[in-house]
């Protein structure tokens, strides 16, 4: 159950209206999903929120799908099962295979256990990124 009261889709108010409509144009879609509808609650919160993600979440050095990858493995490490959800539907949309999906969880899972035991071990780091 939502923690907040979802803002109607057709809203009136024209500052959540603007971003509502962005979304759906930026995201190609014709409706607005839950997460935003909440974050509309408080509006200046929605619109600082959008542009953050508008701003990331556009082509540039890394290739969207590469970015949703990116935020379908982080959504799985923090165990945000909306966010789990809306990512792997747009992994899925911009061509992620089934396969590569158990590849990317076998990735995901790998890794989550690296770092818990990396972190109980509490050695120093000593191989190190250039600079």
């Amino acid at each position: 159950m939502p923690t907040v009261k979802l803002v109607d889709a057709d809203t009136t108010d024209p500052r959540v209206k603007g971003v509502f409509d962005d979304i759906k144009a930026t995201k190609q879609i014709d409706w607005v999903p839950g997460f935003w509808r909440a974050l509309a609650a408080h509006p200046e919160h929605l619109e600082l929120c959008w542009s953050r993600a508008k701003a990331i979440m556009k082509p540039g050095k890394l290739d969207m799908l590469t970015k949703e990858v990116i935020a379908l493995a982080v959504s799985i490490t923090n165990s945000c099962r909306y966010c789990i959800n809306s990512h792997t539907a747009a992994c899925q949309k911009l061509g992620l295979t089934p396969e590569q999906h158990g590849e990317l969880l076998a990735v995901v899972g790998l890794y989550n256990q690296f770092n818990k035991l990396a972190d109980a071990f509490q050695i120093e780091p000593d191989i190190l990124p250039k600079v």
